[in-house]
């Protein structure tokens, strides 16, 4: 029996009780028995398939834990722990809405469809519809759904204005039922309707979107709410999720059963995750024709981290290109043990997704997929590259979500998206496990974003429609865009445009769990490789014990190395750094504040000290480098 803990509600349950359209039925486990198969065979046999295969329990009951395949090593019930003990809570008063909450990977298609089964026997609805965020996702679910032993239609399209009577329902998109709600809730009147909302926060996306999901949907008998990110990262409220208020009066969503990552990791439900963090030394030329340099994961400004983190992600700069290099030799090494494992670099935008590809292309010796959001056959290649051995595969946000290549096992996070949403969406596609000890390896940018959220990986987040203020302002995907943009007025004047120059690789530490490992090495060397070349089949204990004992032994060898003999950089070129940087940040400041530089470069004096900046000294400099940084933060 699994610890009860795994169910979780996010604030104290609220006084109010929820509409339920069925009275109480029996408890789940009084149908999983061979008396409630038999009972389920004689009352629904019209409904079999050329097959003679039926909807129900008995079909719902040989659906894999998660789909698309069952664990590896197999399990000694039909249902994952989880999946049981959420069945049960459900049935105990059979809600009309729930919102079930549960890792990616976990299995949270599995769970609908045995929950769908059971509503379909015992006549509780007679149709379902399952609304998708993709349209690749409405095949996966047709297909899961037919396993299961139901049959739905994810060919239907809103001119059809219903289905045929042999489907027990139809997968559509979120915004085809924005295109015509009127289509959708004649279908919903039309019999007593179970609506699986996957990934519901998607409904949230807009306002018309929201509005059309509540008048679609609002007759439903059932509303199955599914989300493996129970949260957004804005104050768009999501329909049918119930918001109450917390001890500080903030309205947080409320989950009727939550599956975390930190559980179903301890349940070896999902892989753990490793992160490897690359650093290095970045320069760029800004809009306003100031060359720039800075090392990418120091604590600098927000302005400075996106132009170093833009510069670094730029396919014709050095550090992209020995990333990658980097993630296909640890796939090397992980294929040794998993034959069939394969890599994804996730993309800022299709141009660059191509030249990524290209990239591999020559690293690997092997002709990457590449997968583009706008692509008709984009659903088609992923299908393919999940069934195949193909090494890599290039997309940009065609499979951040709910898209299921289980062998996935190496990722590369090539792009600017840094809201906590889009990357637990991210990190999703590596966790799912087929079998004990598979890890999987997320190669990023050392930047404190990333950095925050992949360290964060196991916090259970809750979607709030009030803040006292922006904590995660540093993970605002539009941050980088406006950074780079300027204001108009800015764009007018500008005499130059944005342009990487120059960006170097270094390994910086790897992530795992709440532990960092390893120390700021060059890459192809021993040092990178004692990480990067860990063994791919290992279980969590393993992965922490050996990465500790290597990390002892890169300290060691790295202190018995014998002092470099190189030269260090002239003290003029270390003073133009300085004074660059300097110089920048003076920018930053008088923009915002509508001043002229000579203003701010007065008050920088006046309150470090020392003589002008052509006379001043490197530590004179850098004093008022940390007083301009605490300025811009303040801001």
């Amino acid at each position: 029996m699994r610890d009860t803990r795994t169910r979780r509600r996010s604030v104290a349950a609220p006084t109010m009780e929820r509409v339920t359209s069925q009275p109480a039925a029996t408890p789940f486990g009084a149908f999983a028995g061979q008396q409630g198969i038999q009972h389920s065979a004689q009352q629904h046999g019209q409904h079999a398939t050329e097959q003679g295969q039926h909807f129900g329990t008995y079909a719902a009951d040989h659906l894999p834990p998660t789909y698309p395949e069952r664990a590896a090593w197999g399990t000694a019930q039909p249902l994952r722990a989880w999946q049981q003990e959420a069945l049960e809570q459900y049935f105990r008063t059979e809600p009309r809405d729930f919102l079930a909450a549960a890792t990616p990977g976990a299995g949270k298609t599995t769970f609908a469809l045995r929950l769908a089964s059971e509503l379909l026997r015992r006549g509780a609805v007679a149709r379902i519809t399952v609304v998708a965020p993709t349209e690749h996702l409405k095949q996966q679910w047709a297909d899961a759904a037919h396993r299961a032993g139901i049959r739905l239609d994810p060919d239907f399209s809103n001119g059809d204005g219903d289905y045929p009577r042999q489907y027990h329902g139809v997968v559509v998109t979120y915004a085809q039922v924005a295109a015509r709600p009127p289509v959708h809730e004649r279908i919903t009147r039309s019999a007593p309707s179970l609506v699986i909302l996957d990934e519901v926060h998607h409904a949230g996306d807009a306002l018309s979107w929201g509005d059309a999901v509540l008048e679609a949907f609002g007759p439903a008998a059932r509303r199955l709410s599914l989300t493996g990110t129970p949260f957004r990262s804005d104050t768009a409220p999501i329909p049918f999720v119930e918001y109450v208020r917390d001890e500080r009066g903030i309205r947080l969503s409320r989950t009727d059963y939550a599956y975390a990552y930190d559980h179903a990791l301890r349940d070896g439900v999902v892989r753990p995750v490793l992160f490897m963090a690359y650093a290095g030394t970045m320069q760029w030329r800004t809009s306003m024709g100031d060359e720039m340099r800075a090392t990418l994961g120091h604590g600098d400004t927000k302005d400075i981290t996106n132009g170093a983190w833009r510069t670094a992600l730029d396919p014709g700069g050095e550090w992209i290109q020995q990333v990658l290099r980097s993630a296909d030799v640890r796939l090397t090494h992980v294929r040794q043990t998993v034959p069939d494992a394969g890599g994804l670099v996730i993309a800022t935008d299709q141009a660059q997704a191509r030249q990524y590809a290209a990239l591999l292309r020559g690293i690997s010796g092997e002709e990457p997929t590449v997968v583009l959001s706008d692509d008709p056959g984009g659903s088609d290649r992923i299908s393919a590259f999940s069934e195949g051995t193909q090494r890599w595969m290039v997309a940009v946000r065609m499979v951040s979500e709910g898209v299921d290549v289980p062998r996935l096992a190496v990722g590369v996070y090539a792009t600017s998206s840094s809201t906590p949403l889009f990357f637990a969406q991210a990190i999703g596609r590596f966790v799912r496990s087929r079998r004990r000890g598979e890890v999987a390896t997320i190669f990023l940018p050392s930047v404190p974003p990333l950095l925050t959220l992949a360290a964060e990986l196991e916090r259970q987040r809750d979607h709030a429609l009030d803040r006292e203020q922006s904590d995660d302002q540093l993970l605002d995907d539009d941050a980088m865009d406006a950074a780079e943009r300027g204001d108009s007025d800015d764009r007018e004047a500008a005499p130059f445009t944005w342009e990487p120059l120059e960006s170097s690789a270094t390994f910086d530490r790897v992530l795992f769990g709440d532990a960092e490992f390893g120390q700021l090495v060059e890459p192809a060397t021993e040092e990178e490789l004692d990480f990067i070349g860990i063994p791919g089949l290992l279980d969590a204990e393993d992965v922490s014990d050996l990465l500790k004992r290597r990390h002892a032994r890169q300290a060691a060898r790295i202190r018995d190395r014998p002092p470099s003999q190189e030269a260090p950089e002239p003290l003029y070129r270390n003073m133009r750094e300085e004074r660059q940087l300097l110089n920048s940040l003076v920018a930053i400041v008088a923009k915002r504040r509508g001043e002229a530089h000579a203003l701010v470069h007065a008050e920088s004096r006046r309150v470090c000290g020392g003589p002008p900046v052509a006379q001043a000294s490197m530590q004179q400099l850098r004093d008022r480098i940390r007083y301009l940084r605490k300025v811009v933060d303040k801001r």
